[in-house]
């Protein structure tokens, strides 16, 4: 991904001492992520790196691997999902069967590994899985494929939006609390907030 950030000298994090302790913990644990998963395999990993690098267009390891950190979390959660459509699996289930099936189209149409493809090649598949077409090998022939890119999608976009190297390069300025916005008119900023620079 090229950069393109309005806001090349911002850092979300020069903000940090303006948030509460709690708040303030939980943000820098997101810049340095431990790597140890509780749900995800390794091979499971390995083909959701190249997922969530292509549905975000971004291969920086420090925002795949919180991105890993965080989906893996959210898997072994006890926490429920709120809605799921009748005969959807849960969401552990279906993306641990999706990655699965993912790496075996990738193998039976490329001849390798998910993780091991071109980036139009990994495109193709995901493109053909949002709009379930990817041709799955009985009996996944009523595999859920475009709920599964459809929580794939979701679950990277979110915790790539949440990352702080993102709040920086598109001029969020994190946590609001307990601070607070006080400029809140259109046009108008905080002195603390971004500066676009051109």
């Amino acid at each position: 991904m090229a950069e393109q950030s309005h806001y090349p000298h911002y850092d979300v994090m020069d903000e940090a001492e303006a948030w509460d302790d709690h708040t303030r913990d939980v943000v820098r644990k997101r810049l340095a992520p431990n790597g140890n998963f509780s749900f995800l395999t390794s091979q499971e990993a390995k083909t959701l790196a190249k997922i969530v690098a292509t549905l975000t267009d971004d291969e920086r390891s420090e925002i795949i691997s919180y991105i890993l950190s965080y989906i893996d979390q959210r898997l072994q959660s006890k926490i429920g999902e709120s809605e799921r459509k009748v005969g959807i699996p849960k969401e552990a289930d279906l993306i641990r069967n999706g990655l699965a099936l993912i790496d075996t189209v990738a193998k039976s149409s490329a001849g390798q590994e998910f993780a091991s493809l071109t980036l139009q090649e990994r495109q193709t598949i995901l493109g053909n899985l949002e709009r379930q077409q990817l041709p799955v090998p009985w009996p996944d022939k009523g595999f859920p494929q475009k709920e599964l890119f459809n929580k794939l999608l979701r679950l990277a976009v979110e915790s790539y939006y949440s990352h702080p190297l993102v709040w920086s390069e598109i001029g969020h300025g994190g946590p609001a609390y307990p601070r607070g916005y006080v400029r809140t008119e259109p046009g108008l900023l905080d002195p603390w907030e971004a500066k676009a620079e051109e």
